[in-house]
């Protein structure tokens, strides 16, 4: 999971502009009084011919010029944050950024408050001479764009007695992408598309498992043929033979997203009055991070792997191969997120004959089943995954209750749709979730070329 900075610049607002270099700063109440008293010892040494009296106050004065003087100067603090390293991990991730604060002449500390949604503010007293770096760290789960941090830094000047004008950052947002996991073995399509690749098709030719043995016939290579399996079946050398493969094929993987939903472990949350906290990974997390899984282990077989969204219709990313498409499709899956109730789909996206459909969907809706069950009846191999996080129930009350029951009982009773349509269901929040793909796997793999269309 990495970050994708955005430098802040176009989103800084007036409060930002506000703490420019050219604005006085504050005067403190220590000062205020250290003036005063300053101008009463003064003024009574000489009303009163006592110059004791008022060589006590030529210090305060001296004090209360030097922090008149820096005022009028009207230096201040300049704050300014930014993401700079990877955040590593979609479980316990952790989003590291640094805050580089630049102080004018004459600032003794720098106040500075970090403030981030859905995190107490941190704020801490700390020394810049000129100019200096701290860095933050923030714990994250999600991914996806979301906010940052905002940075409020105000100076002080000597013996706290001045304060500069608040300066402010604009809210700075990254793009958090998903980590993909491993998978040691995969499903394959029905049918395997293409002349390259590192699976057995049913089809006859080069670079895959033993076909047969059968006699030479012209167009077939010398180098194969096999000389025992002649010597054997013609000892007198009147005919040869040769060996024949299966061809080598690749699979083409389409990933759909449901990215209508949202939702987090609280079922409270769902109506959107309440925020999700968090620490809690929603839907959509799980989706991208499965997602990005399966595609990173399809596209490192060698397989061509494209990208459809079922919120937003513009988002389709054609199938392709290589260490740039899964880029592609990582930084894809990373910007999806819920626009508005999208338009109804007349019909399902059209794919290419012989594609493996994943379907990566919440399925509280009959959409993402419909376009499912759709495809399958079309003849693709489907693979629905589940991706609702486990739910937290303890604390609703007896209505909630019942709206959680009637929405599960709908929700099952699609799954169970889906299943007796052909369609292959994998939970992923399940820990049996690897050894139901093993076994989806194993019904591809069974020997050579089974149930692949030549």
């Amino acid at each position: 999971m990495t970050t994708q900075p955005t430098r802040p610049g176009a989103d800084e607002g007036p409060d930002v502009r506000r703490g420019r270099r050219g604005a006085p700063w504050a005067v403190g109440v220590r000062l205020v009084w250290t003036a005063a008293a300053a101008a009463l010892l003064l003024v009574t040494g000489a009303l009163g011919g006592r110059p004791d009296v008022a060589l006590l106050g030529v210090a305060p004065a001296v004090v209360a010029l030097w922090g008149a003087r820096a005022r009028l100067g009207g230096a201040t603090v300049r704050g300014e944050v930014w993401a700079d390293v990877v955040a590593r991990g979609a479980e316990a991730g952790t989003l590291h950024a640094a805050v580089r604060l630049t102080a004018p002449p004459g600032t003794e500390a720098v106040r500075v408050r970090v403030h981030r949604t859905g995190h107490a503010d941190a704020e801490a007293l700390v020394d810049v001479p000129l100019t200096r770096t701290l860095p933050v760290r923030a714990a994250s789960v999600r991914t996806g764009p979301q906010e940052l941090a905002r940075v409020d830094a105000q100076g002080l000047g000597h013996g706290g007695d001045l304060t500069a004008p608040v300066a402010r950052t604009g809210r700075t947002s990254v793009t958090v992408l998903p980590r993909a996991g491993a998978l040691t073995a995969l499903p394959l399509p029905f049918r395997l598309r293409g002349l390259t690749g590192q699976h057995s098709s049913r089809r006859p030719g080069e670079g895959g498992e033993l076909r047969d043995v059968h006699p030479w016939q012209p167009g077939d290579s010398l180098r194969r043929v096999d000389w025992r399996a002649t010597a054997r079946r013609s000892p007198r050398g009147e005919e040869l033979y040769t060996r024949r493969t299966f061809a080598l094929a690749e699979a083409h993987v389409t990933v759909v997203v449901d990215s209508r939903d949202d939702v987090g472990p609280d079922p409270a949350t769902w109506s959107g009055a309440r925020p999700v906290r968090p620490e809690d990974a929603t839907s959509l997390d799980l989706a991208r991070s499965a997602a990005a899984t399966v595609a990173q282990a399809y596209l490192g077989a060698g397989d061509r792997v494209g990208l459809e969204d079922l919120g937003v219709r513009r988002r389709t990313l054609r199938a392709g191969g290589g260490r740039r498409q899964l880029d592609r499709v990582v930084h894809g899956l990373a910007i999806l997120r819920p626009q508005g109730d999208p338009a109804p789909r007349v019909r399902a996206p059209q794919l290419p004959s012989g594609t493996l459909v994943w379907v990566f969907s919440t399925f509280l809706d009959p959409e993402g089943a419909r376009v499912a069950a759709h495809w399958r009846r079309a003849g693709h191999r489907v693979v629905a995954v589940d991706v609702l996080p486990p739910l937290r129930t303890r604390h609703l009350d007896a209505r909630a209750r019942l709206a959680l029951r009637l929405v599960t009982l709908e929700r099952a009773d699609r799954l169970a749709d889906l299943t007796a349509a052909g369609v292959e269901l994998v939970r992923w929040a399940d820990d049996d979730a690897p050894a139901r793909l093993q076994l989806l796997a194993r019904r591809s793999h069974r020997r050579p070329g089974a149930g692949v269309g030549r």
